[in-house]
């Protein structure tokens, strides 16, 4: 229970917008969070991101020990990870950051609907902070 605490703060802290010509913000809920009984050190993490019109967060980190898996549950994502080529991910696709990627763009791709996706982590258990914004 804690951990899922721990892990709304992290996320939280990318909802803070630095100044007027931010994004807004979006919300972040955790829906899962447990250990993996078969691979010892592991869990699996669970969040839904809900981005409204308009809305996206800082370019981030997460921890070099996760791998993170993500679907498009409604409407669009604007995502660009970095290496990779920026690129919208409509309902049903997925993709995915490999451990120790930069997050560079995390955006919904519509200025008039809003986007939801589960964003799935596997990482060590010990790992509390699962975001960490990069400084502009």
């Amino acid at each position: 229970m804690f951990t899922r605490y721990l892990l709304a703060a992290a996320f939280a802290a990318l909802s803070i917008t630095a100044s007027a010509d931010d994004k807004p913000a979006g919300k972040v809920t955790v829906v899962f969070d447990r250990p993996i009984p078969n691979i010892p050190g592991k869990s699996m993490k669970g969040v839904v991101v809900e981005y409204g019109p308009g809305a996206a967060s800082p370019a981030h980190t997460h921890p070099k020990t996760a791998f993170i898996y993500a679907t498009v549950l409604e409407g669009s994502f604007r995502i660009k990870v970095k290496g990779e080529p920026e690129k919208i991910y409509n309902v049903g696709e997925n993709f995915v950051e490999e451990p120790g990627s930069v997050h560079e763009v995390s955006a919904n791709a519509s200025d008039t609907q809003p986007a939801r996706l589960l964003a799935v982590f596997v990482l060590d258990s010990d790992e509390k902070v699962l975001v960490t914004p990069i400084g502009k």
